[in-house]
């Protein structure tokens, strides 16, 4: 058994969820593994951000995004909405968390409390998974005709680089 790795660099927006369509460079991942028959996973590291399959929607909005994706961004946001104060319905973050957060010395968690409040992030993110598993049959993705791979950031406080792991295994 084979098995190789990579890993797709996507900009967030900053201002709403970002949708990543990664679906043809997980295939140039898969080309280059050499693996014809196995298994393609298509994993976030990130505690705010979502790999889901979905339908490609060729229709899209004056942002560029998918009218699937602006259904989707609808509805969740009458169930979740976006924490845009510490004083909404959301607990988190709490006080020894936002602690713990500013003393971290990474930029990509700068000490600006703003930056944190993100629960509606985390929970979008718990609902719909940080990973995709694909069957992978004589070199192609069993992901059908219409079926694509989305990165998603749910996390609508800053623009920054998210990472994608692409792990494939196989023969």
């Amino acid at each position: 058994m084979a098995v190789y790795q990579d890993t797709i660099i996507v900009q967030s927006n900053g201002n709403r969820p970002s949708y990543h369509n990664v679906a043809e460079q997980v295939k140039e991942i898969i080309r280059k593994s050499g693996i014809r028959d196995g298994l393609c996973v298509v994993q976030s590291p990130h505690t705010t951000c979502s790999v889901i399959f979905e339908e490609y929607v060729h229709d899209t909005d004056f942002n560029g995004d998918e009218f699937l994706q602006v259904d989707l961004n609808r509805i969740l946001d009458r169930i979740i909405p976006r924490e845009r104060t510490e004083n909404m319905e959301y607990r988190y973050p709490g006080p020894k968390h936002v602690d713990f957060l500013m003393s971290l010395d990474d930029p990509q968690f700068p000490c600006d409390p703003a930056t944190i409040l993100n629960g509606d992030a985390h929970i979008r993110a718990s609902l719909f998974g940080a990973s995709e598993s694909f069957i992978l049959k004589n070199g192609e993705l069993q992901t059908g005709s219409v079926g694509y791979i989305y990165f998603i950031d749910w996390d609508q406080n800053r623009v920054r680089n998210r990472k994608c792991h692409v792990l494939v295994m196989g023969e």
